[in-house]
């Protein structure tokens, strides 16, 4: 028999990442672990998982955002090692086929909104429960100015360099899509915070390392937003140099 790892998390914030074995989230992960968090590093990958976690310093969970089964045992194992969950990341994003608005097919940009946008759904949904067990809920959906309608009606900013509005049919509208679903989980929660943020143009497996920021640049915004207490803001779009365009 194996015995069920437990925890007490006493004054301490107990914190879910997705998408955490890697880039962002592994960074992010890393970080509240060092302000005194106790963090699940959420991840597809069980191998991947474990080792991040035993690197980190964190706790392991298999979480499939596309998974049904896997995010309800996910939230089943948070809540019988910690009975609550202060902080949940929905980090877990891809950029995924249908970028070409020339040719996108419907199928292809289902791809993206699988992950970037059911994904956190479900997530959230499942762990509602926990969060409202929490003193102190806070939710951090990580976006992406890309997904901001502001910026892409802007003549001057859509035509300009890279990354300011990379035209992106699947993976900027999914993002445009979670900036709604933040806005609507914070209208329908008021007691937690619960914000987007954009990390910027990060050099990460998304996009093949091709931004110019290092994850722990990018990072910034999505490890304060997690440690905003009761007073803090809630249903906005923030990035590292303050609010971003909606």
């Amino acid at each position: 028999m194996v015995a069920v790892l437990r925890w007490e998390a006493g004054p301490l914030a107990v914190t879910l990442i997705t998408g955490a074995d890697r880039g962002l989230g592994r960074e992010t992960a890393r970080r509240l672990i060092g302000a005194g968090h106790t963090v699940c590093i959420g991840a597809r990958d069980k191998r991947l998982g474990e080792e991040a976690a035993a690197e980190l310093g964190g706790r392991s969970v298999v979480l499939d955002v596309m998974d049904d089964a896997s995010v309800r045992a996910a939230a089943e194992r948070v809540r019988a090692e910690a009975g609550h969950l202060d902080v949940l990341v929905d980090n877990a994003g891809i950029i995924g086929p249908g970028n070409d608005a020339h040719d996108a097919t419907a199928e292809q940009v289902r791809t993206a909104y699988e992950t970037n946008v059911f994904g956190v759904i479900r997530v959230t949904h499942a762990f509602l429960p926990l969060l409202e067990a929490s003193d102190s809920p806070v939710i951090v959906d990580v976006s992406s100015s890309l997904g901001s309608l502001g910026i892409a009606a802007d003549p001057e900013r859509f035509t300009s360099p890279l990354p300011v509005c990379y035209p992106a049919l699947a993976y900027n509208s999914s993002e445009a899509a979670l900036n709604m679903i933040t806005a609507q989980y914070a209208r329908a929660c008021p007691r937690m915070r619960i914000n987007a943020v954009d990390p910027g143009h990060t050099a990460t497996d998304l996009n093949g390392h091709t931004g110019p920021q290092t994850v722990t640049e990018g990072a910034g915004i999505i490890v304060r937003m997690a440690l905003i207490g009761p007073d803090g803001p809630t249903g906005g779009f923030f990035g590292n140099n303050g609010p971003v365009s909606w």
